[in-house]
């Protein structure tokens, strides 16, 4: 049938109408808004967001809105077919052609492109090359080309493919067609080249954050793994993860124990027939599987939103490919945990590894895996190491890693940051580390003295330590963003804005001393997280829900969350609509998927709780709230000041959430959530203040209100304290005070 919407200008309304009428979402994430007003000029684009942060909208809206199809290049068979089936189940008509792909099922697709049919074509880079399809192209209307996991095209990027270079095609033969290029994983470096290589022409370019504040970031010293895997499964009952190896023989070693306890895992690597690998990404997408054992050719773009954990059961051979591995936990925005196995044998066995490989990259792979190695030694915030690495800063330490948590002594480094600086500075920012630290300790080996270096005034300011401290202190500095190593200038360090600060005495810098690595002892097991609490009616209801998620997406033999994600489940367990109206005010239900699920759904949440008034549809009870013996209306509730809405937000973040993911994951303005926990807080719901302020914090508001004097207002106090604290912060501390005081 043909694609007919409702006629729509391309405009950013009528897109924002396509992401409630397909996606049921209200409003753009943070940045989409603004690339798809960049896509819909027609300009070239380069979309850098993390895994989860919704890369795939900011093109796929565009292309339902503007008219001929979206030619979306995808280095993946799986990546497509979980894209094209999501879109499919939103009501976009989408297609992939690829190697899986028939001759007749092709000649229809290609017949559907021509007719109108579809609004987005996936391809896979050889097939776009392949004889004749850029022919094919050139006979039909295109609006865009969406160039997935765009880092490929880079020498310089963890993930290059020879075949993703020859897409500077596309520029040559179509000049006049835009070209979207989006990645979650580039440095610098690599974000430079993408636009270089694929000729894009004054591109617009977006960087998000690579923040993802919802992975608990964890590293474990490698004694014991399997012991440590099998504790953490335990303590996560039923949560899908991954577990990524370095050999096919661990991965199946590994699965083979896991089995043997129980758990149902399975392992993935290239020495599978493509068969096999399909049938075991096929089990652990639908969640017939909860553990998938893999080497990295497993993964590359997965879409399942629900993974609550990644676990490396060895070092990685870079933070690139850390950073995306890791970033298949938790895409759907709820809290997951990131686990990294370390040990230095790690570190031999992928220097050799990589010294085999590509000799014009040996000294590149080698270089980056020194800054995996130090990540995994950090004595800081691991989440500030991992933004340093692609350029962003971090103001504070995030609270949400295993350094934040237990943090190491440290002593005053400033003065040793400043003569590496210095050093560097002097000598023209051309160093490498090895070199730097020659020139520190005063060495006269043929590099320091054809150089030069021998003559600047910080040549030996740091004799007094040895290599081995040096290379520790520098690190750090590395992974505190106060330098960075420039690749393409045979891998000189070079001093960032952050370190010239340093510099100048105008900031101070924390160090770890400098110990060798020593092994954990036999038998200490890593500290236990928190379990989460499963015992709340909500998550029964939810439980509920996701086993009538499975049941549906079973019969209907696609992934469960391309019916609902985890957190629009979630968020149904919490709010229990009971009508049209307000299931549609759930986040990710669409008309289309309203249309497909609502009913059965809002069936299954009447048979648990959720009871509609008989006076009118709009107006539902909570059956487990009832006064004189009935259930109690919405509008009771709402005298009593907190209503279902501020019920929900109180409930998520009982759950753990902070006001900015409460605020994302329902689509709502974080001063509409701030507003709900301070009404929740006023009428008597137990909020957690220790996360909205300290002790001193509170000890230092108080203050500027005695020295105010009165009862000031609260932009008064706001000014007062130059501006430290935010106005939620300000009224929550004056409403505690209150309670306190008995008012």
């Amino acid at each position: 049938m043909l694609f007919t919407p409702e006629p729509l200008a391309p405009t950013l309304d009528s897109a924002r109408r396509v992401l409630k009428q397909y996606y049921g979402y209200d409003q753009f994430r943070p940045m989409q808004g603004d690339i798809i007003e960049s896509i819909l000029g027609r300009q070239d684009t380069v979309v850098l967001m993390p895994t989860g942060g919704g890369k795939s909208v900011c093109f796929q809206v565009p292309a339902v809105v503007q008219e001929g199809v979206c030619v979306v290049v995808s280095p993946l068979i799986a990546l497509m077919k979980d894209q094209v089936e999501a879109l499919k189940a939103n009501g976009i008509p989408a297609a992939y052609i690829n190697s899986s792909v028939g001759l007749s099922e092709q000649q229809s697709i290609t017949s559907d492109c021509y007719n109108g049919y579809l609004k987005l074509l996936y391809v896979s880079p050889e097939k776009l090359l392949s004889e004749g399809f850029l022919t094919f192209l050139q006979r039909l209307k295109l609006s865009m080309f969406a160039i997935d996991e765009a880092h490929c095209i880079s020498s310089w990027g963890h993930d290059f493919r020879p075949e993703y270079t020859q897409l500077r095609v596309l520029r040559e033969q179509f000049p006049q067609v835009p070209i979207i290029a989006l990645t979650a994983t580039a440095d610098r470096l690599t974000q430079r080249d993408i636009q270089q290589q694929l000729r894009l022409n004054q591109p617009q370019v977006f960087l998000s954050s690579f923040d993802r504040p919802n992975i608990n970031l964890i590293v474990r010293p490698g004694q014991n793994r399997v012991g440590g895997v099998l504790e953490f499964i335990e303590r996560h009952p039923g949560e899908a993860g991954i577990i990524y190896c370095l050999s096919r023989k661990q991965c199946e070693t590994v699965a083979g124990k896991l089995k043997e306890k129980g758990i149902r895992a399975n392992h993935y690597h290239a020495g599978l027939t493509p068969n096999q690998r399909a049938k075991v990404q096929e089990d652990f997408l639908r969640d017939d599987l909860q553990v998938i054992v893999a080497t990295i050719a497993f993964g590359m773009g997965i879409d399942k939103s629900n993974v609550r954990w990644v676990i490396h059961y060895n070092l990685p051979k870079n933070i690139e490919g850390y950073y995306q591995e890791i970033g298949r936990a938790g895409r759907d925005g709820a809290p997951a945990t990131a686990v990294l196995f370390y040990s230095f044998g790690d570190v031999m066995s992928l220097r050799d590894m990589l010294s085999k490989d590509d000799p014009k990259l040996t000294q590149l792979n080698l270089t980056k895996l020194e800054r995996m190695q130090q990540f995994a030694e950090a004595a800081s915030c691991r989440r500030k190491i991992l933004l340093n690495y692609f350029s962003e800063t971090l103001p504070q330490d995030c609270g949400n890693c295993d350094i934040c948590r237990n943090p190491p002594t440290t002593f005053d480094g400033t003065l040793l940051a400043q003569k590496a600086l210095s050093a560097a500075v002097r000598g023209r920012e051309r160093m490498s580390i090895g070199l730097l630290i020659d020139v520190l300790r005063g060495m006269r080996n043929q590099a320091v003295l054809s150089g030069g270096y021998d003559q600047i005034k910080t040549y030996g300011a740091g004799a007094d330590l040895p290599y081995l401290d040096w290379y520790s202190y520098i690190h750090q500095m590395l992974n505190d963003g106060l330098m960075y190593i420039a690749y393409e200038e045979g891998y000189a360090l070079k001093v960032t804005d952050l370190g010239r600060e340093v510099l100048q005495g105008q900031r101070q810098v924390p160090m770890k001393q400098f110990k060798p690595a020593e092994k954990a002892p036999k038998g200490k097991k890593a500290p236990r997280e928190a379990t989460p609490v499963s015992a709340t009616p909500e998550a029964r209801l939810f439980e509920v829900l996701r086993a009538l998620r499975k049941q549906l997406a079973d019969e209907q033999n696609v992934p469960p969350y391309v019916i609902f994600t985890d957190t629009t489940l979630q968020e149904m367990a919490v709010e229990k609509p009971v009508t049209r109206t307000a299931m549609l005010a759930i986040s990710g239900v669409g008309m289309k998927k309203f249309e497909n699920y609502g009913e059965v759904f809002i069936k299954e949440i009447l048979a648990h709780g959720g009871v509609p008034s008989p006076d009118d549809a709009e107006d539902s009870i909570d059956s487990d709230d009832t006064v004189g013996g009935r259930p109690r209306r919405r509008e009771e509730k709402d005298k009593e000041g907190v209503n279902d809405t501020q019920q929900a937000t109180f409930q998520l973040h009982r759950m753990g959430l902070s006001p900015e993911a409460i605020a994302e994951r329902r689509n709502m303005a974080l001063s509409t959530v701030q507003g709900h926990l301070f009404t929740a807080y006023t009428k008597g719901l137990d909020l957690r203040l220790q996360d909205f302020f300290t002790p001193d914090q509170f000890a230092e508001i108080q203050l500027g209100v005695d020295q105010l004097g009165g009862a000031p207002m609260l932009r008064d106090l706001f000014d007062h304290l130059r501006e430290k604290y935010d106005y939620f912060t300000l009224r929550l501390a004056s409403a505690y005070n209150k309670k306190l005081r008995g008012e």
